[in-house]
């Protein structure tokens, strides 16, 4: 029972701290591109920039929780703490797949912007 405890606990504290590192990037404000200026849209694109790289240290850190908790779902000696490992797997899959989903509609909405932007400004 000590064993178990001890166990689910370790698990338990691994993946909360491996939360706490794993920041979520806040999404940019995009420019209107009907009615940005030069200087507003290129601010935008860094915006955008700066986002996906911090999107893409968010997902190293998701991969890096997937691979703790597979590892634990494999070392886990119980029922209980080989359900709280695969539970924790599944949150950061998901959390990862959120990450690409949101990386994809910020650049296809810039994208959007910087074809108002040309449109505008003929």
């Amino acid at each position: 029972m000590k064993k178990t405890s001890c166990a689910l606990l370790l698990a338990l504290c691994a993946s909360a701290g491996a939360r706490a590192e794993c920041n979520v990037p806040e999404q940019p404000t995009l420019p209107d591109g009907a009615e940005a200026s030069m200087e507003e849209m290129l601010a935008g694109q860094k915006a955008v920039k700066s986002f996906q790289e911090a999107n893409m240290d968010y997902m190293k850190c998701m991969e890096a929780r997937m691979a703790a908790a597979k590892q634990a779902g494999e070392d886990a000696e119980t029922k209980d703490a080989r359900k709280a490992a695969l539970e924790t797997y599944t949150a950061a899959v998901e959390a990862y797949n959120k990450a690409v989903s949101a990386e994809e509609t910020v650049a296809g909405d810039f994208n959007t912007q910087v074809r108002e932007y040309k449109a505008a400004n003929k």
